[in-house]
């Protein structure tokens, strides 16, 4: 059954992309036929389909495979940017980490205690109206002042991204379970805590790896606009920043390494999803 969901999955997200890559030829076609404008008319197209501002993406696919110059070193772009996404997953799986303790814990202080979650949901929610491109510099100057590295302050702007999500689901579903299973752990004299372990967190797994999930992905964003805002020389964020600097002279190359940061995104979004997977298939035997 697991074999078959996976390659249901692998089937959608090839035919995913086949569909974007038509999509995307089909339109600068027509816009290369019509010169910028819509078929029979004189409007202009949204977007042009010039190589600039739309390379093919036979160009792109190129890119990944080229030889790009790295300092004193010469590698392939794959290569390049798999070690500038090495270096942004770290910091991504630091934020992730430190998102979903901080989250968690919010989320059970507003549990236990009323007139906290009253107090902080409303800040909580307020939290994410802050602009991240604002708020960057202000974290990693600060990480800076300490003495801390350049890494650690990064993770910091992904925990920002990253314990929303985790806090809000987790309070609903540490909510979640009927008054009557709450009663019936009471009746048996069971302690709060016993209570918040053995009932209320197998009842919000539901709602927990939907945020992580989520939490996760954002947690790649974080970090690559922490490296972008403070101008870092490591991660997917330096390449990005790099490249869009040239891309009136190399375009397939900022577009390469926004593909590196997509694919960033869905391996981790990947291994949460298997985390899942390996969780529930336990819950399963364990209730069988």
């Amino acid at each position: 059954m697991a074999n078959k969901r996976m390659l249901r999955t692998a089937v959608t997200m090839a035919v995913a992309v086949v569909v974007l890559v038509a999509l995307w030829e089909g339109y600068k076609w027509v816009g290369d036929q019509t010169g910028g404008t819509w078929p029979g008319t004189t409007v202009d197209l949204p977007v042009t389909s010039n190589d600039i501002t739309m390379p093919h993406v036979g160009d792109i696919a190129g890119e990944l495979f080229d030889d790009i110059r790295a300092g004193r070193q010469t590698m392939p772009m794959t290569l390049y940017l798999a070690k500038k996404a090495a270096v942004t997953f770290l910091e991504a799986t630091i934020g992730f980490t430190l998102g979903v303790v901080v989250g968690m814990g919010l989320a059970v202080l507003m549990l236990r205690w009323r007139f906290a979650e009253r107090g902080l949901l409303p800040w909580i929610n307020v939290s994410q109206t802050v602009p991240l491109i604002a708020l960057a510099p202000i974290v990693v100057t600060w990480a800076r002042l300490q003495g801390y590295p350049d890494m650690f302050g990064i993770a910091l702007i992904s925990t920002y991204l990253t314990f929303f999500p985790v806090a809000v689901s987790g309070l609903r579903g540490l909510q979640s379970p009927d008054v009557d299973h709450v009663e019936l752990m009471r009746s048996y004299a069971a302690p709060w805590w016993a209570t918040l372990v053995k009932l209320r967190l197998p009842a919000a797994r539901a709602y927990l790896f939907p945020a992580f999930k989520l939490a996760a992905t954002l947690s790649v964003v974080g970090a690559i606009v922490g490296e972008i805002s403070i101008g870092t020389k490591t991660g997917l964020g330096r390449a990005i920043l790099d490249f869009a600097q040239r891309y009136a002279v190399w375009p397939e190359r900022l577009y390469a390494s926004v593909i590196a940061a997509s694919a960033l995104g869905l391996f981790v979004f990947g291994l949460v999803n298997g985390a899942e997977w390996l969780v529930m298939r336990r819950s399963r035997q364990v209730a069988g």
